[in-house]
């Protein structure tokens, strides 16, 4: 007789479960995640479930609630951001060709945030783009993300060699100067990036959500991150991103987001509506 696996299903989350969680997390732990988009929290949620073979939401909550150390692997799996380097080569010309030397006719020096910088995969090409251009040097590059354990991995520039072929392949549409490989070298199953390319970049901890300015940047990157926060928090970040930038400063965000319905819409030029580059015009 034919023995079939057993398929486990994921169970059906509802809204005041979820809101139950949210709860928790911001009230124990002061992660706020009560203005994601429930559409796709819900989701990262099930795969959690389904990952860590957690038979219900009940379940989920009571080790949230008991276990600080499952805690932290929650946090990485729920804001997890599936990134490469040189993603978009078009988008990555633009901005070495274009804006760059752009903020470069009435600055001498650029600075750069990277919100959202998962494992630092933008902000590595960012930093190699730069030293292609021969300004790195002149460059503050501040990178940025909620989740402590894949700052961590970015800090130590560690990226799976498995990556590497892609990573290589948009380098090459990028049309950089060099091969990839110049800037990295093989670790077993790691690539491991040139120190003075980590070096160049600060890290730092920072939730989004608190919607709080830092400092000042020529150009703010927060690509494919709003994508996951309902419409009331993408207004309070983009807010705070206007308020982040010099006037005439870049934002750059990811290719399914938008500034049209924003309030701070006006205070921005399209500069390419393509690679969504906005230019900020007002105060």
């Amino acid at each position: 007789m034919l023995q079939y696996p057993t398929i486990v299903a994921t169970p059906d989350i509802e809204i005041t479960e979820l809101r139950r969680l949210t709860e928790i997390l911001r009230q124990k732990y002061n992660y706020d995640f009560s203005n994601y988009a429930m559409s796709s929290f819900k989701r990262r949620i099930q795969r959690v479930l389904e990952l860590y073979r957690i038979p219900n939401i009940d379940s989920l909550i009571r080790r949230v609630n008991d276990e600080p150390v499952f805690v932290k692997e929650f946090i990485s799996e729920i804001t997890v951001n599936v990134t490469e380097m040189f993603r978009d080569p078009s988008f990555w010309r633009e901005v070495r060709d274009k804006v760059i030397p752009n903020i470069l006719l009435n600055n001498s020096q650029v600075s750069i945030w990277h919100a959202g910088c998962s494992s630092g995969e933008e902000v590595f090409s960012m930093a190699i783009t730069l030293r292609e251009m021969g300004i790195l040097e002149k460059t503050k590059i501040v990178a940025t993300d909620i989740d402590a354990e894949v700052l961590a991995k970015a800090k130590a520039g560690v990226v799976p060699l498995k990556n590497m072929e892609l990573n290589q392949k948009n380098y090459i549409r990028f049309q950089g100067t060099h091969s990839l490989e110049k800037y990295y070298k093989e670790d077993g199953n790691r690539a491991i990036m040139d120190r003075t390319l980590v070096e160049s970049v600060s890290w730092r901890e920072h939730n989004l959500v608190d919607c709080t300015a830092f400092s000042k940047f020529d150009i703010i990157l927060c690509r494919n991150v709003m994508i996951y926060f309902n419409q009331q928090l993408q207004n309070q970040v983009l807010k705070m991103f206007h308020e982040s930038l010099f006037k005439y400063g870049y934002l750059m965000i990811g290719s399914k987001e938008s500034l049209i319905w924003c309030e701070v819409a006006n205070r921005f030029i399209v500069v390419n509506n393509e690679e969504k580059i906005y230019k900020k015009v007002k105060d």
